[in-house]
């Protein structure tokens, strides 16, 4: 087992397709152990701290509930039960975190509050979600297509709405993985090209175009956090942005759906679609959990030899 210097996990361009791939055949034995019942404890005596700026539901009990199946502990800190939420700098919170715990989670706003946490740090930090990137998220659903179909290089994934963080993940992933990624946003809601770094990507003004021969259909709620102020316009603006069973019809027979949740069913997505035999919205949520415990792994102990890894 090599130690690697402080590596940190703030957005889906931070791994090589190598270590990805290494990553990923941890979470399946890591996955494979927690359906059998099995005791797998390399984290004892380690403490993840979790920092949120913005709620969350799957984030918090997938790092919470994975840091105890690994025999570690975890902290649940909220800016605004915190000094961070009564104008502490960020940077000086980096750094008296990051003497009491071995590795730190952050959720929040702009990615730079993230950036400048982690350039503060003594130890790992990952990225939980911010305005711009979630990268654990995009990880999941890459696992959850390798399960269901096997190898997501020279796929078509399709994303319907928002250009949120979940699109410029994608985006780097397809720059990783060697996918394409078809685009369609509407009016007003276009990519920011300073976040975008890949070719990789074909934009459709027509949704369902998007959707023709795609292997994967993606979307996201038309209202993320944050902007809730705008639900309205965004409602009107979003009208035939919807994921419905049409759209799943131009995709591929076998195509995948799915969706980080939550979910409104008849705004982005219909019930017979996210209900449907093409969805795997549940799997990929539950897989943030067997993906954040093989990447916590990786940053704190990096790699373990198994039967199946070399030192």
């Amino acid at each position: 087992m090599s130690t690697p210097k402080i590596r940190h996990y703030l957005q889906f361009s931070d791994l090589t397709l190598e270590e990805y791939q290494y990553v990923i055949e941890r979470a399946h034995d890591i996955k494979r152990k927690f359906k059998n019942y099995e005791i797998y404890h390399p984290m004892i005596d380690r403490t993840l701290v979790m920092v949120f700026d913005k709620n969350s539901t799957r984030t918090r009990l997938s790092f919470e509930a994975g840091m105890h199946q690994l025999g570690g502990a975890a902290i649940y800190l909220n800016t605004r039960d915190s000094q961070l939420g009564r104008g502490e700098p960020v940077e000086d919170a980096g750094q008296v975190m990051s003497r009491m715990c071995d590795i730190i989670m952050v959720r929040t706003f702009g990615q730079d509050i993230i950036e400048r946490f982690a350039a503060n740090s003594r130890v790992p930090v990952i990225n939980g979600l911010t305005n711009e990137h979630h990268p654990c998220q995009v990880f999941a659903d890459i696992f959850t297509y390798i399960e269901h179909r096997g190898s997501i290089s020279g796929k078509t994934v399709a994303w319907i709405g928002d250009a949120n963080n979940m699109l410029y993940s994608w985006l780097q992933a397809a720059e990783v993985f060697g996918f394409h990624v078809n685009v369609s946003t509407p009016h007003g809601y276009e990519m920011d090209m300073s976040l975008v770094s890949t070719d990789r990507f074909t934009l459709f003004a027509n949704p369902s175009d998007a959707c023709e021969g795609a292997d994967l259909v993606n979307t996201d709620v038309w209202t993320s956090m944050g902007y809730e102020e705008e639900n309205a316009a965004r409602l009107k603006a979003f009208d035939g942005w919807i994921v419905d069973g049409d759209k799943m019809k131009r995709a591929k027979p076998d195509a995948l759906f799915m969706h980080c949740l939550p979910a409104h069913r008849g705004e982005e997505v219909s019930a017979e679609v996210i209900d449907g035999p093409q969805s795997v919205v549940w799997d990929e949520a539950e897989n943030r959990l067997h993906i954040q415990k093989a990447l916590i792994e990786f940053l704190l102990l990096g790699r373990i030899k198994t039967d199946n890894q070399p030192d």
